[in-house]
């Protein structure tokens, strides 16, 4: 048993990777602006200012692209609409969300969140739009009070928005729509303000007006009773998704405090486009007569989007804030092909959606997971940069942790982008996965690789690693190899490299290997490599005990430390001796477990404090958020040998954690022995 005591201390702003003058004040506003199936070649600055033909602006993105950076190769966690809130959320990517595949309204994992870390910052948290993650009960019923994961019970002050995900395709949530393909699509649809439903009040208002509206009132009021209190904001638009709807009509003259998009609060006069005929507005840019109608839809409600984003932006300056603000503008994934018109179909190669690259939503290939996103933040990031480093959504956790001034949760996969973006610190190398599964397959368009045009979806899986893209598709065989591809130089994935070299036989090897290592399995997500041993790794020089490692400070929850401290010491003498620990400390244990014999080992832990186990990067046990020093088991298939462990414990002051991990193996339950436990010669 190891006695661990930890007491808490204040952490301090961007603690470390601060070194000149220039350094933003602590914690910025954050608003995530997040969109609704928009291609990353639909950003203007990223493909449509450079294409001939048919083509769509948008203006006010391109100037928070040149005041901000533009993210070349930010990725989704997997190509559809619910596993991506998730992932964004929770800070986990899709080897460890509880959000998978295709389950739109499953719960959110009650966990941390983006909303609970930066609450637990000091922000004040609110999400407007789309959620589609409180969790099933009976179809189309529901209450604030009977859905489990509800915005305001997952750490959000404020939620005024779509709750189901199928709502969000109903762009009047107010008005039935009498051009829609089926009733789903004409009917009006709930919309709640924290625990009122008030859909029938909002008579002719546009989703992302009223949003847009609705976001604006809510700063406002915010600033005004609480100016020195930091906000977070998750705006999230359910457009430009296939229902195609438009506007009552032009975008209101002006921007921010006093003009643009206003909240009137009148019952049948909500905001103040509320008025005219619904779904009938196309901007006077896209009214040419070669165009077909669903193309100067698809234009105008991106246009309307820009519209509003540069409507916030106006806001910002208007209230002296934007200086210090955080914006990241992205989207859930690739462009769609849908139209919820009767009669008519969109596709997304009107407009080359998915830009110099093949695949759309659903897809696995670039266009499907690469998505247009900008981060604008006058305090901390230069203007027009360009990032091209490979990010996914799980990173923005760790980056507004760190913006925030709190640790990042070690129950998280992510790590800052901060480096990146400012220009300030080492980046550090985000891990980019994706599994995902679906039927159909790969449309048959012109400007696809014609290898890939009709090619059956299926079990997805992709990996970055060592600088290159792996990706399976139609995964049958767990042991089928990965498509390699350098994209950056190969947007396309026209050149497959597997198989051209030796090196790049290695290099498969190590993207199946590493993918067993990084996951864990779902039950209700089945996989055909959910069965494989994950493979453990040859170390020379070990010596026996794992090292460990003191940390002190201030922690509201497990943090994430990184493996870059002189250890304080090794746990050799038992499979985990007790350690005097100071006042004010969180204890790691690093090294390596060895395993006997191939199989499925089960391990258990209690403690009274908190804490968090990984195998390789795998989650082992979570024992952190919401836990009261239960038992807490997880059991995996292990290769033989030496897999690395890492083991984070925290407690109160006054609490003394004694923490106890066992493992099961072949039916008996035993303490680890110390015969198991290793860490690296050189430490």
């Amino acid at each position: 048993m190891t006695r661990f005591l930890v007491v808490l201390l204040a952490l301090g702003w961007w603690q470390g990777s601060r070194a000149d003058d220039k350094a933003p004040a602590a914690r910025p506003n954050i608003i995530f602006i997040f969109v609704d199936d928009l291609g990353w070649g639909d950003l203007g600055e990223n493909f449509q200012n450079g294409k001939a033909g048919k083509r769509h602006a948008t203006p006010e993105l391109d100037r928070m692209a040149g005041e901000g950076v533009r993210m070349l190769r930010h990725y989704c966690p997997a190509p559809v609409c619910a596993p991506s809130r998730s992932s964004l959320l929770t800070g986990l990517h899709q080897g460890h969300a509880k959000v998978r595949d295709n389950q739109f309204d499953r719960a959110l994992a009650d966990n941390h969140n983006l909303a609970t870390v930066l609450k637990g910052a000091g922000y004040r948290t609110a999400l407007v739009g789309k959620y589609g993650l409180q969790g099933k009960l009976t179809s189309g019923q529901g209450s604030p009070a009977s859905w489990p994961a509800y915005p305001t019970k997952r750490g959000f002050d404020k939620f005024f928005g779509y709750v189901r995900h199928a709502d969000g395709h109903q762009h009047y949530p107010g008005d039935r729509w009498p051009l829609g393909n089926n009733r789903g699509h004409q009917s009006p649809k709930e919309l709640w303000h924290n625990d009122r439903e008030i859909s029938s009040a909002l008579g002719k208002c546009f989703t992302v007006d009223l949003f847009t509206a609705f976001a604006k009132k809510w700063i406002v009021e915010h600033r005004g009773a609480s100016p020195e209190q930091p906000f977070f904001l998750y705006l999230a638009h359910d457009t430009p998704h296939g229902a195609l709807q438009l506007p009552t009509g032009p975008f209101p003259p002006g921007r921010g405090l006093q003009g643009g998009l206003q909240w009137e609060g009148k019952e049948g006069r909500m905001i103040n486009t509320a008025e005219g005929r619904i779904d009938s507005y196309v901007h006077p840019d896209y009214r040419q007569a070669h165009w077909s109608e669903v193309e100067r839809r698809f234009a105008s409600l991106v246009r309307r989007i820009d519209d509003s984003v540069g409507d916030l932006f106006q806001l910002l300056r208007d209230l002296d804030i934007a200086e210090n603000t955080f914006v990241v503008f992205t989207s859930d994934n690739g462009p769609h092909s849908e139209s919820y018109i009767t009669g008519q179909s969109y596709r997304p190669t009107s407009f080359q959606s998915y830009g110099p690259m093949d695949g759309m939503k659903r897809d696995v290939w670039e266009g499907g997971i690469r998505v247009p996103t900008l981060a604008w933040w006058p305090a901390g990031i230069p203007g027009g940069g360009e990032d091209s480093r490979p990010s996914q959504f799980h990173d923005w956790m760790a980056t507004f942790a760190e913006a925030a001034g709190v640790p990042v949760p070690a129950l998280s996969d992510g790590v800052s982008l901060l480096p990146q973006l400012t220009g300030r610190g080492t980046p550090s190398e985000s891990t980019v996965y994706v599994e995902y599964s679906v039927g159909g397959a790969t449309p048959k368009y012109g400007d696809y690789a014609a290898e890939r045009q009709g090619r059956r979806r299926g079990q997805m899986q992709v990996l970055f690693h060592g600088g290159y893209k792996g990706v399976r598709t139609n995964v049958r065989d767990p042991g089928q190899d990965f498509e390699i591809y350098e994209v950056n130089q190969d947007p396309g994935e026209r050149h497959n490299l597997a198989g051209t070299s030796a090196a790049f036989g290695t290099l498969n090897q190590q993207m199946k290997d590493r993918v067993l290592r990084l996951r864990r399995p779902d039950v209700t997500a089945e996989r055909p490599y959910d069965g494989i041993a994950v493979p453990s790794i040859e170390v020379s020089g070990v010596e026996p005990g794992l090292r460990w490692e003191i940390h002190e400070g201030e922690f509201p929850w497990v943090p994430r430390l990184e493996n870059d401290a002189e250890p304080d010491g090794t746990l050799a003498s038992a499979s985990l001796a007790e350690v005097p620990l100071p006042a004010g400390a969180i204890s790691v244990a690093r090294g390596y477990l060895r395993v006997p014999a191939e199989g499925n080992y089960g391990f258990h832990l209690e403690t009274a404090g908190k804490a968090v186990v990984r195998i390789h990067e795998a989650i082992l046990i979570d024992a952190d958020f919401g836990y009261e020093g239960e038992r807490r088991s997880s059991e995996i298939n292990l290769e033989e040998g030496l897999h690395p462990i890492s083991i984070t414990v925290a407690a109160g002051a006054d609490v003394e954690p004694d923490l106890v991990l066992e493992w099961t193996f072949r039916g008996e339950t035993a303490a680890i022995p110390r015969t198991s436990l290793f860490r690296s010669g050189r430490e």
